[in-house]
């Protein structure tokens, strides 16, 4: 089965067949560097790293590029309130937002470009426009004329005599038509600028990936994507400019990721609903919220709730623990050409080891489905875990079901970007998290699980019992094995 992918231009899968040969260029939108960044950041580039990983992962050559738009507006307001240069600002979240990226697992892209370093590439392509009857320069500003480019909003599918009925050009503008957007604003007293043909000023914010984009990519590139909020007006108007200073299309296939919504509403500051990735990362492991993005389908709504991160968390948890027992399992399994016909558990599981592959290929393919490549993962862990149930399965053909089953969740992780911890390094981290707040010290917890020990070797089992429940009215849950005890928070 070839990749198919969802293409929002034409609203119909397609197969992906690229521009060129092995190789895929990429451009997606990267964010305002005003503030924190907040968890619709994080599902927009967990999606598209996923995507990075997965092209490159089915052998070919991506070329990646992600932007910074350090500045505009909300940047320049915040640094005349904080008394500082915009740059000042940019940077400072710049930083930021490279931490939260490298929280979660995210790759470096192939190039991060930054708006301000691409003035010149800007002002070229205004300069084209004007000349070709596309753009209007009006006392400094000039303005994108979006009656002279006759596809505007195909990619919305939105009419423009409606929306010219609801709109109205505000004070100061000089837009001939309402629905004109700017490409170059004349200074202000207080703003950064810079020189151009129109005099002093700065770029309007959809020219910037426009010029970008063709900088690195090309005039014409495979794939652009972005949230769903982007697809109007942003990515409309990247459309119509860069199309109109071509002359020929612009991106190929239009990928858009879905909304985050906070217990079933649309995340809003206005409502109070209002996350930011650093906030959850307090209360969640990274992985944790990497596990949950991806545990949906990327064009869908995802609800974003304690009770549902809970569950994600539960369900890496249970994966972990799953390599956790093969992990114990195959280092007492003897190497040894052992041939006993396997148990049919054992069975039933090297037929989904053999699957595995095939069927999260499938899934991805199927444009990017990890969530129901995540469901043959827990498909696979409950066959292993059936297998591990029954005992030690013995014998070279039970050890290749299991080691094979290991690798085959490890390959999927490092397409996904999940399971890349040791299951001790990661039950270490979801102890420690679960651990603040607690009521009594993990000394005081590793002491009486000597005393339990003890108690059970004398056949105390009354005052083992006791201490179990001691430490489970402390949200203390005891985990026996072959290896000793260990403990958990509940």
């Amino acid at each position: 089965m070839a990749l198919r992918v969802y293409n929002t231009l034409t609203g119909a899968k397609e197969e992906f067949v690229p521009l060129e040969p092995g190789k895929v260029t990429m451009y997606v939108c990267g964010v305002t560097v005003y503030d924190h960044c907040h968890i619709g950041h994080a599902r927009a580039n967990v999606v598209f790293d996923m995507i990075y990983r997965y092209l490159r992962r089915s052998g070919l050559e991506v070329t990646y590029v992600r932007n910074y738009t350090d500045v505009d507006d909300k940047i320049i307001n915040r640094a005349n309130k904080e008394g500082v240069p915009f740059t000042v600002i940019s940077e400072r979240f710049i930083a930021e937002f490279d931490k939260d990226m490298a929280a979660l697992g995210l790759e470096l892209p192939t190039h991060q470009p930054k708006a301000t370093e691409h003035i010149v590439e800007m002002i070229e392509v205004i300069e084209r426009l004007i000349a070709k009857g596309h753009a209007y320069a009006a006392d400094g500003d000039v303005y994108f004329c979006v009656e002279k480019f006759a596809p505007y909003l195909k990619l919305s599918k939105r009419n423009l005599e409606e929306m010219q009925a609801g709109a109205r050009i505000e004070v100061g503008e000089k837009k001939r038509h309402p629905m004109d957007f700017a490409l170059w604003k004349g200074s202000k007293p207080g703003e950064p600028y810079w020189e151009s043909p129109w005099g002093a000023g700065r770029p309007g914010w959809h020219i910037e990936c426009s010029a970008m984009s063709m900088k690195y990519l090309g005039e014409t590139f495979d794939i652009h994507g972005g949230g769903k909020d982007l697809i109007f007006p942003h990515h409309e108007n990247e459309i119509a400019q860069s199309e109109a200073a071509n002359g020929k299309p612009f991106a190929r296939y239009w990928i858009h990721n879905g909304f985050v919504n906070i217990n079933a509403e649309k995340m809003s500051k206005s409502l109070g609903n209002f996350f930011t990735i650093k906030e959850v990362l307090e209360k969640y492991d990274a992985e944790v919220l990497r596990f949950f993005l991806l545990s949906a389908h990327y064009r869908s709504p995802i609800d974003f709730s304690d009770q549902n991160l809970k569950e994600a968390e539960a369900g890496l948890e249970r994966i972990y623990k799953t390599l956790g027992g093969i992990d114990a399992l195959l280092e007492g399994v003897p190497s040894a050409a052992q041939t006993p016909s396997l148990a049919d558990t054992e069975r039933e599981l090297a037929e989904k080891v053999e699957q595995l592959p095939s069927r999260f290929r499938e899934a991805m393919d199927d444009d990017f489905n990890t969530a129901q490549a995540l469901g043959y993962v827990f498909d696979l862990v409950r066959s292993a875990n059936k297998a591990l149930a029954e005992g030690a399965p013995s014998g070279a053909e039970a050890r290749k079901a299991l080691t094979a089953a290991r690798r085959g969740v490890s390959e999927i992780g490092t397409v996904l970007g999940i399971f890349s911890s040791s299951p001790e390094g990661f039950a270490e981290r979801l102890k420690g998290r679960k651990s603040t707040g607690l009521t009594i010290t993990e000394e005081e917890i590793e002491r009486l699980i000597e005393e339990r020990t003890a108690a059970r070797a004398a056949r105390d089992y009354q005052r083992s019992d006791e201490i179990r429940d001691q430490l489970l009215a402390h949200s203390i849950v005891l985990l026996d094995s072959p290896q000793g005890t260990t403990w958990n928070v509940k």
